[in-house]
């Protein structure tokens, strides 16, 4: 709409110019309106891209709070597998005890001796630096978080 109120300012700065000259006027107000046709319209897009992009941002909240409301209503039920019971290796019972325990337990129980020990790196926290009963289990010196559920996956019936 700024553009809009601005090509008619163009028009009347014109015609006071040159009030003497109306051919020239009319011959020059031509020229400039093709000149502001071809302006307008790129300054008119980006402000419509903006308004637009306001309304998808609009459309997409109320699509969240919709997802949020479903979540809830849905309870999630614990895979069969990872809640089945497992024997640790004498290794891993070294660490974490010998009782069966599920899969998800075991690696609750690594990370508290873990950190009960200050065994993770104090560069680089993803790193554990195993002491000696866990590089019986991890076979060595330096493990990342992310090998951990691998390696013990091995020591686990």
């Amino acid at each position: 709409m700024a553009t809009a109120k601005k090509a008619p300012a163009k028009k009347v700065a014109a015609k006071k110019a040159a009030p003497a000259k109306k051919v020239a006027a009319k011959k020059a107000a031509p020229a400039k309106k093709v000149a502001a046709k071809k302006a307008a319209p790129a300054k008119k897009a980006a402000p419509a891209k903006k308004v637009a992009a306001k309304k998808v941002v609009a459309k997409k909240a109320p699509a969240k709070k919709v997802a949020a409301k479903k979540a809830p209503a849905k309870k999630r039920t614990p895979n069969a597998a990872f809640m089945k019971a497992l024997t640790p290796s004498a290794a891993l019972a070294a660490v974490i005890g010998s009782t069966p325990v599920p899969r998800t337990e075991v690696v609750s129980k690594m990370w508290t001796y873990i950190k009960k020990h200050g065994l993770q790196d104090s560069v680089n926290k993803r790193n554990i630096n195993a002491d000696e009963k866990l590089k019986s289990v991890f076979g060595k010196a330096q493990v990342t978080m992310f090998e951990l559920a691998g390696l013990i996956g091995k020591h686990l019936k």
